[in-house]
């Protein structure tokens, strides 16, 4: 695809487009035109989500009401109690939260410190997002279902960092919270399409297109879909011994919503799939490029090899890489991601800063090419390289990241 082409891809995105939104659906839409647009046809596929329309948010510090934004699908109603600062979690420190409002150093919670200030006795929670010297923006997110599991819904919302130092800095000592939202399942979607080959199995490659409340989402993650189009183009009509199925996750913002919704509802597909090949931010103008295997060693060595013999730099490592990815190698799928990382100081994530310029038309090229050259060598394979076995401390470090298990520590 010609990058200028490529390029045009990230202006015409160039806006929120954020889990089970008009605007996400617009996004699926418009990757759906650019595929048929290849000669490759595509479906839209949906899935539902939790949704919340917000009616009423407000936080008070010590009677005076201060910025904040409710966390969607975390409930209704009201709640008081004393602040508690907790910047840790480990077990003292959840001790010290019955019957207080908990201030956390982080902009989200998982499932077992969730579960452990629930049993603990806390009230309610508070978050904080942001860069205090640059502006005053706060995020909006969601207590996601699988945080919450079988317990209670706490009352939680969301800071700008500048203002939760403040309320530490002042000793704030009792914090109000109170939500009104209407809670309702809507609709995410994924956008599915196939080159066929030669034989009954597929490879298949995955990014998300959507976005968190404040991004335009060009570099996180625009940029891999735009890699799968490009391989797309280069793989047409060449009918090779695999397959290639792309799938463009919604919602991976959301805990790989997209992609968990598509592994479990192509069972008989992910029994067929030899190898998911996944893009999670390339392009950048600045940054390495690096891979993490969700498979056996001998696939980071390969990768290495290969980056060698093409003269592309690349670090490739045995893990588990947040994206959607995870989910393919829970279900057994050998699993790769790509990406071009760059410090968050010139290629910022989850915030305003998150658009085109941040990507250079030089280093989609050079990554694209890698990434088709891989992919090709893969599907062209008189049989898939890659043993269908997931190594045993990548499994632990699966479990853990999907929280099915507590990270020892």
């Amino acid at each position: 695809m010609d990058i200028k082409r490529i390029m045009k891809i990230f202006e015409d995105t160039d806006y929120v487009h954020s889990s089970g939104t008009p605007e996400e659906l617009k996004a699926a839409e418009y990757l759906r035109d650019r595929c048929a647009e290849l000669g490759v046809n595509a479906r839209i596929e949906g899935f539902d989500v939790q949704m919340a329309d917000i009616e009423e948010a407000h936080v008070y510090a010590d009677g005076v009401e201060v910025p904040a934004n409710a966390l969607y699908c975390c409930g209704s109603g009201e709640v008081s109690g004393e602040l508690y600062y907790m910047p840790s979690t480990d077990k003292l420190s959840i001790s010290g939260a019955k019957g207080k409002i908990v201030l956390m150093d982080s902009l989200g919670i998982g499932a077992f410190t969730y579960a452990d200030l629930v049993e603990a006795g806390a009230k309610g929670i508070l978050f904080q997002y942001g860069n205090m010297y640059l502006n005053n923006d706060i995020d909006k997110r969601d207590l996601r279902k699988h945080v919450v599991g079988e317990n209670k819904k706490l009352l939680c919302a969301m800071l700008n960092s500048g203002t939760a130092v403040e309320l530490v800095k002042n000793g704030v000592k009792k914090v109000k919270i109170s939500i009104r939202q209407n809670e309702y399942v809507g609709q995410s979607h994924n956008v599915i399409a196939e080159i066929p080959g030669r034989r009954d199995e597929f490879i298949t490659l995955t990014a998300h297109y959507d976005t968190v409340a404040l991004s335009h989402g060009s570099y996180d993650n625009m940029s891999g879909c735009a890699g799968l189009l490009g391989v797309m183009e280069a793989m047409k009509g060449k009918r090779p011994n695999y397959g290639l199925r792309f799938v463009f996750c919604g919602s991976e913002e959301r805990g790989l919503l997209g992609s968990k919704a598509y592994v479990r509802d192509h069972a008989e597909d992910i029994a067929k799939t030899v190898l998911n090949i996944n893009l999670d931010m390339i392009g950048s103008v600045m940054g390495k490029f690096i891979s993490r295997v969700s498979a056996e060693e001998k696939l980071a060595s390969y990768i290495s090899y290969m980056g060698s013999e093409l003269g592309f730099p690349i670090e490739a490592k045995v893990g588990v890489y947040s994206s959607d990815s995870t989910p393919f190698a829970d279900a057994g799928v050998p699993a790769v991601s790509f990406a071009r990382l760059a410090s968050p100081n010139v290629a910022p994530i989850h915030c305003r800063y998150d658009t085109p310029e941040l990507l250079s038309e030089a280093n989609m090229k050079k990554d694209i090419g890698f990434i088709t050259a891989f992919t090709e060598r893969m599907a062209k394979a008189a049989m898939c390289p890659v043993s269908r076995e997931i190594p045993e401390k990548v499994k632990t470090e699966l479990d853990e990241y999907l929280f099915k298990k507590r990270k020892e520590m």
